[in-house]
């Protein structure tokens, strides 16, 4: 089960950490992701986090603003969002991968039930 937290109303050009609580003895052992869903669109990649938090990946338009990272023995994955634009109101989810390439939805198997995001003008 995951359990993601953190999102709120901010003013464009804030800052907000999400974070999302696994549950059960095995979050080291799997890839995360953080994707996110606009209003009326559909679900995107935002970041992925390889098992050990050594590797990471961005999608274009969050890379150097958005900084994906966990820590194994909380059972926890985080997501530190700065300079957010208002176009980046959505509910994020976080996730866990199975298999596939990290930036498909498809790729993951089980989802947190989302926090929203909303960021003003």
């Amino acid at each position: 089960q995951l359990q993601a937290s953190g999102g709120g109303l901010v003013q464009a050009g804030g800052s907000l950490r999400l974070s999302c609580a696994a549950s059960g003895r095995t979050f080291s052992s799997y890839t995360m992701g953080w994707f996110r869903q606009p209003p009326g669109k559909e679900r995107e990649f935002v970041a992925a986090i390889s098992r050990d938090g050594r590797v990471t990946n961005y999608a274009a338009t969050v890379r150097g603003r958005f900084t994906v990272s966990r820590d194994n023995a909380k059972n926890t994955v985080y997501l530190q969002m700065n300079s957010l634009k208002p176009e980046e109101t959505a509910v994020y989810y976080c996730a866990r991968h199975a298999s596939g390439p990290y930036y498909h939805t498809s790729a993951y198997t089980y989802w947190g039930q989302g926090t929203l995001v909303t960021v003003s003008s």
